[in-house]
């Protein structure tokens, strides 16, 4: 072997060691991740302030209410699909009128049906209105009495023809009940209405979840 066969026999066997190391690390895998797998598509974050399905609020109560008819009124035809009930309540000595019991379901408020029915009446220094929250058993039950001029209004479909009738009341309840209030409504002249109001009362004490 020549001088310069002998300088480069080691330099040859070095680069082949090197070519060699670099080869085996582009064979190395890349370690695994140490956290859990991320997706590739992570799902959207909900809107804040958003609640998951049926979080939506809806008025507590029972579906609907039983009660307890007092002796002497008469269940009647009811005038329109938004009555659930209709009874007549025998005018007292003097008026000219029966007085008229409707049962029905609907939505709003309990302050904007009560509203609505003080609405109907025109009333003067002299007439009243009064509201008394209570519960009756597991029930929350909103009592109203109104007196003056009834005039109708903006009523349900089905309710007493418009006025004006003068010297006229109502009592009426309104019960919590599960999507929909329901309304207990007695108008009529004002002497029936005094005469038929033991017996209203002895109704709404008969409310009961149904």
């Amino acid at each position: 072997m020549g001088t310069r066969e002998k300088f480069l026999a080691p330099a040859l066997a070095l680069g082949a060691i090197l070519a060699l190391a670099l080869t085996a690390c582009e064979k190395t895998p890349e370690p695994a991740p140490s956290g859990p797998a991320q997706s590739p598509h992570p799902a959207a974050a909900p809107p804040a302030g958003s609640a998951g399905p049926g979080a939506a609020a809806q008025r507590k109560g029972p579906a609907d209410v039983a009660y307890d008819v007092p002796e002497g009124w008469q269940k009647a035809e009811n005038p329109s699909p938004m009555r659930k009930a209709t009874f007549k309540i025998p005018r007292a000595e003097g008026d000219t009128e029966d007085a008229e019991m409707s049962v029905s379901q609907a939505g709003g408020t309990i302050e904007q049906n009560v509203n609505r029915w003080t609405g109907q009446f025109e009333r003067g220094k002299d007439d009243t209105s009064s509201r008394q929250d209570r519960k009756v058993g597991e029930l929350s039950v909103t009592v109203v009495e109104v007196h003056g001029t009834f005039s109708g209004g903006m009523g349900m479909p089905g309710a007493a023809p418009a006025g004006p009738k003068p010297k006229w009341a109502l009592l009426g309840a309104i019960v919590e009940t599960e999507g929909a209030l329901t309304f207990f409504k007695l108008t009529g002249p004002e002497k029936t209405i005094n005469a038929a109001k033991p017996a209203f009362d002895k109704f709404v004490e008969s409310f009961r979840a149904k």
